[in-house]
């Protein structure tokens, strides 16, 4: 069924649902969140690429030249206009053209700001911790994610050992600290942890409790926004419907958007004009094998014509696993730099997939038999 509308599409008109399935058979699997959620992002995102190519340009940059009513035009509206109508979608769109062009010159000369999640995984011993956060600072990083929620009194101490090293609540306005718990807790007990991480004055926590639980966060917002915790959350938010519902509730401080959980750069787009609509900062997921190549065409877009706003705005990056990419992102300064080659940057490199095509490639034969052993 994918493969004969695909077939069937003009590389220049992306102009559809968001779901390429979602009815009859289809939605049994679905609709709009899942298995088939994932392969409409993978088929879209390779749609864009083409796309982009096409035209000579980036992905960001696509976006960015193009008409406000072909940017709305690219969107399904489906069960969320009690939220964002077209005309919202087209005002915002259109108020974003001022001081379009300064902003894209602020992009190309300065990227748009990072945070490392690289040197604070559960599980590294104290001494990988402070030699890897002393590298971090080294290198030029002032924002850095802890992964908490295992065990209290180890959060508590690989807390201080971050905090002492990027410096004092002096600095908290150039040093920032951002904890994520990865779902572990229940409701109650995401409250009663934070509260007790609250000293080391996080930024954010993230994803606290199930990423399904709208209620839930709200009431662990309610609970913690007091305290000068924000929430963070919408990497395994399965839709715009979720979002938009996170949103309604003011059950999140920072949206993150994933550019291959959502239906592809259109679904993203209506998340991005409806964080937009309701002032939160977007914030994006990229701790995943080609999320920042992808993530940051979608995060500058949103700077360059959307929110115009830096403000409590920074995106994910992780340091591995970038060599298998023909187009690896570049970081200068703590910063995502904008890319400058066509497409969406997740070409992988021939030699690569060729090692990890399944069950040929060299590292599955290394890897089979080893578990056949």
């Amino acid at each position: 069924m994918v493969r004969g509308r695909i077939s069937r599409l003009s590389v220049r008109d992306v102009r559809f649902p968001t779901s390429l399935g979602g009815h009859g058979a289809d939605a049994m699997i679905g609709p709009e969140k899942g298995v088939v959620h994932l392969a409409t992002a993978a088929v879209l995102n390779a749609v864009w690429d083409l796309w982009a190519k096409q035209e000579g340009k980036p992905v960001w940059k696509l976006l960015v030249d193009m008409d406000p009513r072909m940017l709305v035009s690219c969107i399904d509206f489906r069960y969320i206009t009690d939220v964002l109508t077209e005309e919202d979608a087209l005002e915002i769109l259109q108020k974003g053209q001022i001081g379009k062009k300064e902003r894209e010159k602020q992009m190309l000369a300065q990227g748009y700001p990072a945070y490392t999640t690289s040197c604070a995984w559960l599980g590294y011993s104290d001494d990988t911790l402070k030699q890897l956060c002393a590298q971090a600072l080294k290198d030029g990083w002032t924002r850095f994610k802890v992964k908490v929620g295992a065990d209290l009194q180890d959060d508590m101490r690989r807390c201080q050992i971050i905090r002492d090293m990027i410096g004092p609540e002096k600095t908290l306005s150039l040093f920032l600290q951002m904890m994520d718990a990865n779902q572990r807790w229940d409701v109650p007990e995401a409250v009663e942890w934070m509260s007790k991480l609250a000293k080391f004055k996080p930024l954010w926590i993230e994803e606290p409790t199930s990423p399904d639980d709208i209620l839930g966060h709200a009431t662990i917002s309610k609970a913690l926004v007091p305290l000068g915790i924000g929430i963070a959350t919408g990497e395994q938010c399965h839709n715009r419907v979720i979002f938009k519902q996170l949103l309604q509730a003011k059950a999140l401080q920072f949206l993150q958007i994933d550019s291959c959980r959502l239906g592809s750069v259109n679904e993203n787009l209506s998340v991005l004009l409806m964080a937009k609509k309701f002032e939160i900062p977007v914030c994006p997921h990229a701790g995943g094998v080609g999320l920042c190549e992808l993530v940051q065409h979608l995060i500058i877009f949103d700077y360059i014509s959307v929110s115009a706003s830096l403000e409590n705005r920074v995106c994910e990056y992780v340091d591995h696993l970038h060599e298998h990419f023909k187009y690896p992102v570049m970081i200068q300064r703590a910063s995502y730099m904008p890319p400058k080659d066509p497409g969406y940057s997740t070409e992988m490199k021939e030699e690569s997939v060729k090692k990890h095509q399944y069950p040929d490639g060299e590292v599955w034969k290394k890897l089979l038999p080893a578990q056949e052993n």
